[in-house]
């Protein structure tokens, strides 16, 4: 249910599946899983493994984003509700 919206909010045009915009959108979605997931089950370190590789790969989405196009960066990090 919440891919769908991600699918719709982040994606370039009907067919895209996989530009960095999409999966910064996808990774979001994944994280905020995984921290309601580890609030219930603080010593879930798996978990907490899982969370923290997918924070780095946002990061470095992120920054691909943000050195390719700046306006998109800014767009992208609002929708998602990261600090610019």
């Amino acid at each position: 249910m919440a891919e769908k919206k991600t699918v719709s909010q982040f994606q370039r045009h009907d067919k895209d599946t996989w530009s960095p915009e999409f999966q910064v959108g996808l990774l979001s979605d994944e994280i905020t899983v995984l921290q309601n997931h580890l609030q219930l089950h603080p010593k879930d370190f798996d978990a907490k493994r899982s969370l923290l590789k997918k924070v780095a790969k946002r990061r470095n989405l992120l920054k691909y984003i943000k050195n390719a196009d700046v306006d998109s960066y800014s767009k992208v990090s609002k929708k998602v509700g990261v600090r610019v």
